[in-house]
């Protein structure tokens, strides 16, 4: 497997424990529709939130935040509309991307929540 697609396996793993311990019930991980996908389906609060995480142990090429960009964001509402089609009975969704900087001394988690076109 390539390093970062193992990078991409640990943060996700990361944000799913760092979820949890603030009290999001994890309800779908890598949730597929088409060419599209969730990393993360939780909900919190009678909200159902589809999360797109992000990991990067260097800051070379920009901040994990930074390489969600539109397409990312419409692929990621396209597979959610797809799941609310299914399961209908939420009425309150939100967005949100968690960024995870790896860095040797420490991990840095940023949650930007309730993101829109």
């Amino acid at each position: 497997m390539a390093a970062h697609n193992e990078l991409g396996k640990k943060g996700e793993e990361m944000a799913v424990h760092w979820f949890q311990q603030r009290g999001y019930a994890i309800l779908h991980r890598n949730w597929r529709h088409s060419h599209s996908e969730v990393d993360i389906i939780a909900s919190k609060n009678d909200t159902l939130h589809f999360i797109e995480v992000k990991a990067r142990k260097t800051e070379k090429y920009g901040l994990p935040e930074e390489s969600v960009g539109v397409k990312k964001m419409e692929m990621l509402m396209k597979a959610a509309e797809e799941f609310l089609f299914r399961f209908p009975e939420w009425k309150r969704i939100q967005y949100d991307i968690l960024s995870i900087s790896l860095h040797s001394s420490a991990t840095d988690f940023l949650l930007i929540e309730d993101v829109f076109l």
